[in-house]
C-alpha cells in the first residue's frame, strides 16, 4: 500500500487526535484522545470504541499476524472503558464538564490464544499528534446511578479494569460523596499500577478513601500472595474500609479478570445460580447477602459488573 493510499484511508476513517500519551511501563499506556466533533455527553463508568487501520505499523515483539485478503483497508475496533486521572496537575479534583478529551488505560497484548492481537500492538505505536478512530457513541450501564450519597462503595479490579473505577471515583470526589470509598487493584508487579501515586496522594488528603494495591509476582511477596478474594474472606477488606460489608448500604463494582469476578450462570427455569471455579468475588459476597445485577430478569442488585454489550 502506498503512502498516498494510507494518507487517504486515515483522512477517511480517523476522527480524533492523540493529545497526550504516558507509558507507566513499556506495556502500559494512559492515552488521551480529542474527538473532532467534541466529547459526547456521558456518565462516569461508561465506554467508547478506539480503532486503527490494518495498515498501521505494529510494535515489535508481538505475535505474528497475517492480515486476511480484503482486510487491508479496514478498521480494527475495540471497546474500552473511559478512565480518568482523577485530579489535575495541581492535585485538585477538577470540574470535567468542559474537558475536550477522553482518557483510556490500555495494556499491550503481545500474544493471544484464539488469534494474534490486532489493535493494541498498533495502539502502542502511536505518538502524540497522531490521528485515530474514536467511536461517536459512549454507552454502558456500569455507572454510579444506584449509589446513594451515604452508601459505601467498593471498586475491585485487576489490571486496567481499574479504568472505569477511576472515572467513578472522580465523580464521587467531585460530588463530595458522604460514604466510605475503597478501591483495590490486583496486578502482577507494582509497575503495572499506572495510577498508584495519584491514589496514594488521595488517601493522604481524603480520610474517607482507601486504596489497596495487590501484587502477585513481586519477589517480596513470594509465598504471601493476596488476591482480592482473600481480602474479603480474611476480613482485611472490612478492616481497611472501617465498616462492615452491609448489603443494605454497600455497592460493589467489579471489573477485570473473569476468575476474580466469578460471574455465575442463571438457570431460567429454577432461578438458581451456578458459580464457576475458582472461587470468585460474586460467590463470596452472595453468601453474605449481596445480590448481583441480573438484567435478563430486570433485577437491580448491589454487585455491578462491566459488560461491553
Amino acid at each position: 500500500m502506498t503512502a498516498e493510499e494510507i494518507a487517504e484511508l486515515r483522512r477517511k476513517f480517523y476522527n480524533a487526535t492523540v493529545v497526550s500519551l504516558q507509558l507507566p511501563n513499556e506495556e502500559l499506556m494512559i492515552l488521551r484522545v480529542k474527538p473532532d466533533a467534541g466529547v459526547p455527553a456521558h456518565r462516569a463508568g461508561q465506554y467508547s470504541t478506539l480503532g486503527l487501520g490494518h495498515w498501521e505499523p505494529r510494535v515489535p515483539g508481538c505475535q505474528e499476524e497475517v492480515v486476511k485478503p480484503g482486510d487491508e483497508k479496514k478498521l480494527i475496533r475495540r471497546a474500552y472503558s473511559i478512565s480518568s486521572s482523577i485530579v489535575d496537575e495541581a492535585g485538585n479534583v477538577p470540574d470535567r464538564t468542559e474537558q475536550d478529551w477522553l482518557e483510556f488505560y490500555i495494556v499491550l497484548v503481545r500474544h493471544a490464544e484464539k488469534a494474534p492481537p490486532a489493535l493494541t500492538p498498533r495502539l502502542f505505536s502511536v505518538k502524540e499528534g497522531d490521528r485515530i478512530f474514536l467511536g461517536e457513541k459512549i454507552a454502558g450501564h456500569y455507572t454510579l446511578e444506584p449509589v446513594k450519597p451515604t452508601d459505601n462503595v467498593l471498586f475491585l479490579s485487576t489490571g486496567t479494569g481499574e479504568a472505569p473505577h477511576n472515572y467513578m471515583l472522580w465523580q464521587l470526589l467531585h460530588t463530595q460523596h458522604q460514604g466510605k470509598v475503597l478501591a483495590a487493584c490486583c496486578v502482577r508487579y507494582q509497575r503495572d499500577l499506572g495510577y498508584l501515586k495519584i491514589h496514594q496522594d488521595l488517601m493522604r488528603r481524603v480520610p474517607s478513601y482507601t486504596y489497596l494495591s495487590l501484587t502477585t509476582r513481586e519477589t517480596t511477596n513470594a509465598g504471601q500472595k493476596v488476591y482480592i478474594q482473600d481480602l474479603i474472606t480474611s476480613g482485611q477488606l472490612e478492616e481497611r474500609l472501617g465498616a462492615p460489608l452491609d448489603p443494605a448500604r454497600t455497592h460493589v463494582y467489579l471489573c477485570g479478570n473473569p476468575k476474580m469476578i466469578g460471574v455465575p450462570t442463571l438457570d431460567k427455569e429454577t432461578g438458581q445460580l451456578s458459580f464457576p471455579e475458582p472461587l470468585g468475588v460474586i460467590e463470596i459476597l452472595s453468601k453474605r447477602g449481596f445480590q448481583m445485577d441480573q438484567p435478563s430478569i430486570k433485577l437491580k442488585g448491589n454487585i455491578h459488573i462491566e459488560e461491553y454489550w
